[in-house]
């Protein structure tokens, strides 16, 4: 059983006190090739003693070959080049892990925008193509200065009054309807991505309304 995992890539390793904590209380730690090296250097602040993770995931053509023979018994390759190594990560978790709870994905932000919004972006490709809700799994990408997940349908948070929240999606036919929002999103059209973000909870109790079932991102600040 591992109810707690954590997929790192190859963006900025968290340098804040929570991600790192969702980091050492763990289950199972997944690094995708390319961040292996900054898991190894950050360990120890992490740990407090020098520590691998528990699987090395990606077509590896981030790491040297050395560096793949020593490690070979927790390196996983995948050469396929459909996907992106986070994706092929978070395929495998679900694939070969049992009793997930949680999977919190670190290190998908803060260097090449490309990928940040690419990786931010997968978080509704992973629940458009997995059915979460009803594995009971809650998929979350942690920075240092955002949370951030997606949403299919009418849903319930408690994210704290003055928190801001802003909501992107690809669906210009929805309309998503606020309680507990500062200003009202029922009468935004989703036709570009700054629509319905800059927004604020003024009570801890949020919720947003679907007109149908279909896909959003949520991010938290």
């Amino acid at each position: 059983m591992h109810n707690t995992v954590v997929i790192i890539c190859d963006g900025k390793f968290p340098k804040s006190e929570y991600p790192r904590h969702l980091i050492r209380t763990a289950d199972f730690v997944v690094c995708c090739d390319g961040a292996l090296r900054k898991f190894i250097r950050n360990s120890k602040a992490v740990f407090g003693e020098e520590r691998l993770p528990d699987k090395v995931i990606g077509d590896m053509d981030s790491l040297s070959a050395s560096l793949q023979e020593k490690y070979r018994d927790i390196i996983e390759k995948v050469e396929e080049q459909e996907h992106n190594d986070q994706t092929k990560a978070f395929r495998w978790v679900i694939e070969n892990l049992s009793g997930i709870s949680h999977i919190y994905i670190l290190g998908a932000t803060g260097e090449r925008e490309d990928h940040t919004i690419g990786n931010i972006s997968l978080l509704m490709e992973y629940a458009r193509t997995y059915d979460l809700e009803g594995l009971g799994i809650n998929v979350e990408m942690i920075s240092d200065h955002s949370t951030m997940f997606a949403a299919t349908d009418t849903f319930e948070m408690d994210c704290g009054e003055g928190r801001k929240v802003s909501i992107f999606s690809p669906d210009n036919s929805l309309r998503i309807k606020s309680d507990g929002l500062e200003w009202q999103t029922e009468d935004v059209v989703f036709d570009n991505w700054w629509k319905a973000t800059l927004n604020r909870a003024f009570q801890d109790h949020v919720r947003l309304e679907f007109s149908h079932r279909s896909i959003a991102l949520i991010m938290l600040n």
